[in-house]
């Protein structure tokens, strides 16, 4: 068994140790806190191994590790940015833009994260000799990183 096979296990796991022990045919539905501790636990472990992964030079290692991220929280905009990075490393930059909008459509208010998206988008325009398009998205990026989290532009 690998390594990250062992801390994936343990961190699922961990979430299960605040449960209470029911007696056989008394089963209890876990409480909503215990549930979301475990998909929390999940996807930091998840988000670690991409991390982990990216960094080794591993990108379809990383993106596959994001991608089972999402099938358990497929509205969290940080995953969607952390996917978009990884395509953008791969030199997938249709589908890096493409993530990135998708992770700005899950962001709300965050105008932080809205305006790396945006420029991750010109990161990708700018690889595909779309010098026009890079511009617009910076400007992009830059208005929005001059409206506070909270508000929308």
């Amino acid at each position: 068994m690998s390594v990250r096979s062992v801390m994936t296990l343990a961190a699922l796991l961990g979430g299960c140790t605040g449960l209470p022990l029911q007696p056989p045919g008394q089963a209890q539905a876990p409480s909503p806190e215990a549930a979301g501790h475990t998909e929390n636990a999940a996807i930091a472990s998840l988000m670690e191994s991409a991390r982990t992964d990216a960094a080794a030079g591993n990108p379809a290692n990383a993106a596959a590790s994001l991608e089972r991220a999402l099938r358990i929280e497929p509205r969290n905009p940080r995953l969607w940015q952390a996917l978009a990075r990884v395509h953008l490393q791969q030199g997938d930059y249709v589908q890096a833009e493409s993530t990135a909008r998708r992770s700005n459509s899950w962001a709300g208010s965050d105008s932080a994260l809205r305006s790396e998206n945006w420029r991750l988008i010109a990161r990708s325009r700018a690889a595909r000799g779309d010098a026009e398009g890079e511009r617009a998205a910076l400007e992009s990026a830059e208005r929005i990183s001059r409206v506070p989290n909270g508000a929308r532009p």
